[in-house]
């Protein structure tokens, strides 16, 4: 269970340490650069001109002028500016025999619709929806499958935590869609804060159920620190400074701190679908190495940021198949020690 766990914490753990580097080689390029500043003075990239950069005042700059909604769609002048001045740049660098290089922190996508990375959207979604109906599935064996106690409630102990993790999950899965659509800066922060929520849960989950904490005020006690250090995080990096090193090792120290507690969990547990954990483990192990190999997107969508995202679909299969075992597990346990006591 934990382990599949693990790849929810995998999914927003890279998800966070995805960040973005806005001083990247291709944007320092002498040539691109130039491209750009004649954009914003011309409206024009070669040929191809750009209405929407023609203010039809002369009070301020036309990048102070755009329409609000151009501006948060980065739809605009600038927007269209430095990415038809990435494709050009990019076209000479390729008959040169040149590498792609990277822009303002991300490699030079193609566009499909208006999305600046295809690829990455599409398989955001899929991961959403995958979330989804490993949710709903584990809804329906909860209160339609399994045995209910009198009140109608479940036997299973961790049921609320599940829960929320679901909707954390689905959140953030919906705002890396978001993210990977549009590139600013509140997507940004929406992507890192919903990445950063669910890794904190995922802490607080993987300690509550590999030390199988059940008292109310036991969990208060593990919950309310990892809380607070979470809020206090993402209201720095939301109100004070989106400091990406910084939000990198937060990322990377919640996540190993689960990762040892799941292994640790997995080796001395006797859990019947244990072998599904293992699985989790070492796939997402896996799929971490494209987060390290970066290379440029191939065909200008798929990047290894994008196959990463495609990799844990199936994983998230996996993840919530291991959900509905524990509580399946643990149900039957419960059940067989009431059966007991009532002999």
């Amino acid at each position: 269970m934990a382990l599949c766990y693990w790849k929810a914490l995998l999914l927003l753990l890279l998800s966070c340490l995805f960040s973005v580097s806005y001083a990247s080689l291709g944007d320092a390029d002498p040539n691109y650069r130039a491209c750009v500043g004649e954009c914003e003075v011309s409206g024009c990239v070669g040929q191809l001109c750009f209405p929407q950069c023609n203010s039809s005042s002369n009070t301020g700059p036309w990048y102070t002028q755009e329409p609000l909604y151009l501006q948060w769609q980065k739809w605009g002048c600038q927007g269209d500016c430095r990415y038809h001045c990435m494709v050009n740049r990019e076209k000479e660098r390729e008959t040169l025999g040149q590498p792609p290089l990277k822009y303002h922190g991300k490699w030079p996508f193609k566009r499909l619709l208006g999305i600046q990375e295809p690829a990455s959207v599409a398989f955001s979604v899929l991961n959403l929806a995958m979330h989804f109906h490993g949710w709903i599935s584990f809804f329906i064996a909860l209160y339609y499958k399994l045995p209910l106690r009198e009140d109608k409630t479940a036997y299973y102990e961790y049921v609320g935590l599940w829960h929320i993790y679901g909707f954390l999950s689905m959140n953030s899965w919906f705002w890396s869609a978001v993210f990977h659509t549009r590139d600013v800066d509140i997507t940004e922060r929406l992507d890192y804060s919903s990445a950063i929520a669910v890794i904190g849960f995922s802490l607080i989950v993987s300690i509550l159920r590999t030390f199988d904490v059940r008292v109310e005020a036991a969990r208060v006690m593990v919950s309310a620190p990892v809380l607070a250090f979470v809020t206090t995080h993402i209201l720095y990096i939301n109100f004070y400074k989106l400091d990406y090193g910084w939000n990198m090792i937060v990322c990377v120290a919640m996540g190993v701190a689960q990762l040892l507690l799941w292994a640790r969990w997995a080796a001395v547990s006797r859990h019947p679908s244990n072998w599904k954990l293992w699985m989790v483990v070492i796939a997402s192990g896996l799929a971490m190495l494209l987060e390290i190999y970066d290379f440029p997107p191939y065909e200008g969508y798929f990047d290894a940021h994008s196959i990463w995202h495609a990799a844990t679909i199936p994983l998230t299969v996996l993840w919530w198949s291991f959900i509905r075992d524990d509580a399946e597990f643990r149900t039957s346990s419960l059940l067989k020690k009431s059966k007991t006591k009532a002999k």
